[in-house]
């Protein structure tokens, strides 16, 4: 395996790191209780996916 002859300086080593970012994922608004829950996920405060009930929520009363 060949390795490098040189080193390389840190400004190209953070040029080339410049992309390696977290990003916030991309939420969405419930259409039944209105909270933010994730695209393609079921919402975590109704259970409710598409507008139709995929999971039971425990009422705490």
């Amino acid at each position: 395996m060949p390795n490098p002859k040189h080193r390389h300086s840190s400004t190209r080593r953070d040029k080339r790191r410049t992309h390696y970012k977290a990003v916030a994922p991309t939420t969405a608004a419930c259409p039944n209780c209105g909270s933010a829950h994730l695209y393609h996920r079921v919402c975590p405060e109704c259970g409710y996916y598409r507008g139709k009930l995929a999971i039971e929520k425990k009422t705490t009363a």
